[in-house]
């Protein structure tokens, strides 16, 4: 057994309607399966899957689903060319920012917004050595 790849991250939404239309309007992903209680979408060798609320307490007993009310407690990074076309580019469809672009200590340029679900996405660039 090998440990070394991520095959599919949940992600359980409130709203599955809001969450997956934002999706495909954000990120443009193929949705490789979607029924009346998750979509998922495929990311390049990940898939991301949101799930409805409702059918996540069978995965997850005996913890308890966390509330969006409680803040995000995973930041979802994707690497892009351009930070800051991209930012620009979200903009422009509406996404709001938390903070960004920004230049990080650790060698990346970075800007994080929330989708409908409450979960923290990042768009990140390396930036060059000096």
């Amino acid at each position: 057994m090998s440990l070394d790849a991520i095959e599919v991250i949940t992600l359980f939404v409130p709203n599955l309607d809001e969450v997956r239309d934002f999706y495909q309007r954000i990120f443009a992903v193929d949705i490789v399966h979607q029924d009346d209680v998750s979509a998922v979408f495929g990311f390049a060798g990940t898939m991301i899957n949101l799930l409805a609320e409702p059918q996540a307490p069978v995965l997850v007993d005996p913890m308890q689903i966390g509330s969006i009310s409680d803040g995000p407690r995973m930041l979802l990074t994707i690497l892009v060319d351009d930070v800051d076309a991209e930012y620009e580019r979200l903009q422009s469809l509406g996404v709001p920012f938390l903070n960004g672009p920004i230049n990080q200590p650790w060698g990346r340029r970075t800007a994080a917004f929330a989708d409908p679900g409450g979960f923290a996405w990042e768009i990140a660039q390396l930036t060059p050595e000096k």
